[in-house]
């Protein structure tokens, strides 16, 4: 089996999705899914990436992530040439699941369990306001919740606060004031639902010290980027101030990047985002490395209905993750419109896949909406040929005569190298 072409989708009405299919001769095609800069994305798979696997077995999914990092590591790896890869590689697992007749998760090593704990990041979508509503009725809202079983919530109260200044200072009154739907929460439900806070790293550290002490009486889940993620050792100072887990946090590209947060004292929960951080092979290695030093995973959503699969599989293969992220606006107002099957929440709790590969699939109707974007490529490139890089390469004739020049080399045996 070989792949054949590669295709990707972008809708006008979520300008920052794009859907990618990776189409083999046999018929077998591998969904996968980026969010944010998706016209970027879309010229690093069909300019860069895309070339680097056409016409290869797509079963080889570690070579070809390792190819593709290293065309892209030599310019700087992350933005839209990382989350290309990550949407290129939970496509070549959806394949080799379906070809071996198995759902992802049991690739990776079999489940650990076959559901996973949610909790609800607030959202607004069409006649879902829930990510409003909490503003005005906040015990409601967590009641909905819990009534459906979910026992968790994520909120980012700080985060209209800080426009005024661009987190550069704080006052008493204004935090005071987008802390009051978490008082009321405690005062009328105690402890009986967790509530997670998201900052958006909008915060300079002097007022993400004053905001972790403030709500510290509050007991949250976690703080989630009070802090931009580039220095660990503010990291480490923040964390040393509150005894609420730190959560560093999907900005954070790659193992390599992950690592300084996991064996440092600087985060206590690692939340990668599987179609930003290098998909599915990824994931799987930080949630490895994390749990070499103790520590949970919580990966991250709030994207497309693609993650959600993907991250599933990596949740039910992946001891030390403790609870997945879930939009219920997203999920009951437009998931369902592009893939097929969606997947389930039940008793507060994501259901394991149970169809072979991913477990979805593109609906065919979203080709055909009149906002729909399509982009096909079918030729192929070996890796040395996609930089315009001048390189003292050989002449052909010679290099001809450099790979027969051997039995090795004409035994079949093969050698990519990487420029």
């Amino acid at each position: 089996m070989i792949i054949t072409k590669i295709e990707t989708i972008r809708v006008g009405q979520f300008s920052d999705l794009i859907f990618v299919q990776v189409h083999t001769d046999t018929g077998l095609i591998g969904l996968g899914e980026t969010w944010y800069g998706a016209s970027t994305v879309e010229s690093a798979i069909h300019d860069h990436f895309g070339p680097l696997l056409i016409g290869r077995d797509p079963a080889e999914i570690e070579r070809h992530w390792q190819t593709m990092f290293r065309l892209s590591d030599h310019a700087g790896y992350g933005g839209a040439e990382l989350r290309a890869i990550s949407a290129l590689d939970v496509a070549l697992w959806d394949i080799k699941g379906q070809v071996l007749q198995l759902p992802i998760f049991e690739i990776l090593g079999g489940g650990t369990r076959h559901r996973i704990k949610v909790y609800n990041t607030l959202g607004v979508f069409c006649d879902i306001t829930e990510g409003y509503d909490v503003w005005k009725d906040p015990v409601e809202v967590a009641q909905s919740l819990l009534d459906e079983g979910i026992t968790g919530m994520k909120m980012s109260p700080t985060d209209f606060i800080a426009r005024e200044t661009d987190g550069q200072i704080l006052f008493k009154d204004d935090l005071d004031w987008v802390l009051r739907p978490l008082r009321e929460i405690r005062d009328k439900l105690g402890m009986a639902i967790e509530v997670a806070n998201d900052a958006h790293a909008k915060w300079n550290l002097p007022t993400a010290l004053r905001i972790v002490r403030e709500m510290e009486p509050l007991r949250p889940m976690w703080h989630e980027e009070l802090i931009s993620p580039l220095n660990e050792e503010a990291h480490v100072r923040l964390q040393d101030a509150t005894s609420t887990p730190i959560a560093a946090a999907e900005r954070l590209m790659t193992r390599y990047q992950h690592r300084r947060f996991i064996e440092s004292p600087a985060a206590r929960i690692t939340m990668p985002d599987l179609t930003w951080t290098g998909g599915i092979s990824e994931v799987k290695k930080i949630g490895i490395l994390a749990s070499a030093h103790q520590m949970p995973i919580a990966p991250h959503d709030c994207v497309g209905p693609v993650n959600m699969f993907a991250c599933a599989h990596i949740a039910m293969s992946t001891p030390n993750v403790m609870i997945m992220e879930y939009n219920r606006a997203t999920h009951r107002g437009w998931y369902g419109d592009f893939i097929e099957p969606n997947f389930v929440v039940e008793d507060g709790y994501l259901m394991a896949p149970t169809e072979p590969g991913l477990g979805t699939r593109l609906k065919a109707s979203v080709k055909d909406r009149p906002d729909a974007t399509v982009r096909m490529s079918n030729e192929s490139r070996e890796p040395w040929l996609m930089s315009n890089k001048r390189y003292t390469y050989p002449p052909p004739e010679l290099q001809d005569e450099f790979i027969n020049s051997t039995p090795r080399r004409k035994s079949g045996s093969e050698a990519v190298y990487y420029d």
